[in-house]
């Protein structure tokens, strides 16, 4: 697993602001550091050099260091053309 990065901001609604060592893909999953799931990447933000990326899921304290798990790419979600 890649490091995401710290959250720096809990929104009202609930989402986590993470301020991205490392650039994630809309989808990733995203996990805390004992590998639970706390949600996936929903939206990338903010300058090219310095990005954001906005978590969608559990709310948690600021501070805290996330990870990515890259999604897998299999054939199973894809459709076929007729």
């Amino acid at each position: 697993m890649d490091s995401l990065g710290v959250v720096e901001e809990v929104t009202t609604d609930g989402r986590l602001i993470v301020r991205c060592e490392n650039l994630p893909n809309l989808g990733d999953r995203v996990y805390d550091s004992s590998q639970r799931e706390v949600g996936t990447v929903g939206r990338i933000m903010g300058p090219v050099d310095a990005p954001y990326a906005s978590v969608n899921g559990a709310g948690m304290p600021k501070g805290t260091k996330l990870f990515i798990g890259r999604k897998s790419s299999n054939a199973k979600g894809k459709r076929r053309n007729r």
